[in-house]
């Protein structure tokens, strides 16, 4: 598996599991890029909870920012799980980042990884107009980044109440 996923979907809709399952198939051992933050009790319990369920196979990088950086200091070896890019976009927006910039940094820098890379994302598009400017600047980004990364990943996955649907063909799932 030399090439690249975007697996997308709601939240609790089955992606990370799915993900998971999809960068270990190649050779048992993966790496994880994680783009969150901690900034209070309950995300530190939802980091534990991840980091429970994926258990000694799985070596950790965290890159709330700079995520080029860490995929290309972590080619070559291990299939990586980056999730997830809607995290990584909610840090540069509020970070002051041109978001913009990165995400086609990000996109340029995709077809010279050599190990795998399995990218995990909210599918935020899909509900109600929100309310405010920038929830409504959020959404669009998502929708930006999304749409560009997708375009240059082989594969693209939906999750759908834990059931994954294949929207871009490529290989057959795990």
């Amino acid at each position: 598996m030399e090439k690249s996923i975007l697996i997308t979907g709601g939240a609790r809709s089955g992606k990370s599991a799915f993900a998971e399952k999809m960068a270990l198939s190649v050779s048992g051992r993966a790496v994880y890029i994680a783009t969150s933050e901690v900034y209070d009790d309950e995300m530190a319990a939802r980091v534990a909870a991840h980091r429970a369920r994926r258990g000694p196979e799985w070596s950790d990088i965290h890159a709330p920012l700079d995520l080029v950086d860490a995929l290309t200091h972590s080619d070559g070896g291990d299939p990586r799980l980056v999730d997830c890019l809607t995290l990584w976009l909610t840090n540069l927006m509020l970070g002051g980042a041109d978001w913009r910039a990165e995400g086609q940094r990000l996109v340029d820098a995709l077809p010279a990884q050599r190990a795998p890379v399995v990218f995990v994302t909210n599918e935020v598009g899909m509900g109600i107009v929100p309310e405010n400017k920038l929830a409504r600047e959020f959404r669009d980004a998502a929708g930006w980044l999304n749409q560009t990364v997708a375009g240059v990943c082989d594969e693209l996955w939906l999750c759908v109440s834990g059931y994954p649907i294949q929207v871009k063909p490529g290989a057959s799932p795990v």
